[in-house]
């Protein structure tokens, strides 16, 4: 029998030391991806979050997200989410992020933000259709070229989830209650990539995101077809 697991803020610095272990175990050894943990601290520290899931008294998945103000508003950047790959498709990953907007909610902040690459489908399906954010900001080269095998020498291109947390899309969502996505104004369509391919449907998409989100279009879901996946369009008026 497992243990349940359990989701709380980490404010130890043993805590912050194994969220750096858990980094190197989850995404290797690069230093590129792996944050010290003075930042932890700092996030902490300066009304960011720090989320740990535990099995037990063993850490096994980690959230950390920076406090930010925009236009006077405060808001969350949740910059790294991590779980270990033995309890992966175990919705330890929801869990973070359903406790980090509830948290997020308990101190009035209503919004949540985060980078991912466009071309993680899965992981565009879990912050559009799973947890209700959207889309409307494309950043080429967000982080600039580097030599994390992470990167595969591609331009770090990012997509910009918004995670309204007390929009009826995001409760919808985390209540699963959302509907399947179906038919919209624009689709924006991911082959299925290989190692010879992967430059060029990045930068093919890389227009037609920039396209749609020019005309005030927002990503707002994602289906997958037996071809890869279609990132699912619509008005930034319908929300």
């Amino acid at each position: 029998m497992t243990s349940p697991i359990q989701i709380r803020k980490c404010t130890t610095l043993p805590e912050f030391h194994r969220c750096v272990e858990l980094q190197k175990l989850i995404w290797g050894e690069s230093e590129l991806e792996t944050e010290p943990y003075v930042t932890f601290v700092v996030a902490h520290h300066t009304g960011g979050q720090v989320l740990g899931a535990f099995e037990g008294d063993t850490m096994i998945g980690f959230t950390i997200a920076l406090a930010g103000v925009r236009h006077r508003t405060p808001y969350l950047h949740s910059h790294m989410t991590g779980v270990l790959p033995e309890y992966r498709d175990r919705k330890v990953g929801r869990a973070l992020k359903l406790f980090q907007r509830e948290e997020a909610l308990s101190r009035d902040i209503r919004l949540v933000e985060w980078t991912f690459d466009p071309l993680e489908t899965r992981n565009a399906h879990f912050n559009l259709n799973r947890l209700g954010a959207l889309v409307r900001t494309y950043i080429p080269n967000f982080y600039g070229v580097t030599s994390s095998p992470l990167h595969r020498g591609l331009p770090t291109d990012r997509l910009l989830a918004e995670w309204h947390l007390d929009s009826k899309r995001v409760i919808a969502a985390v209540n699963d209650i959302a509907p399947e996505p179906s038919e919209s104004p624009a689709v924006i369509h991911i082959a299925q990539l290989t190692l010879e391919n992967t430059a060029a449907v990045q930068t093919n998409i890389r227009g037609e995101f920039q396209h749609w989100f020019a005309k005030h279009y927002a990503a707002t879901s994602v289906r997958f077809t037996t071809a890869g996946a279609d990132y699912l369009l619509h008005p930034w008026s319908d929300f």
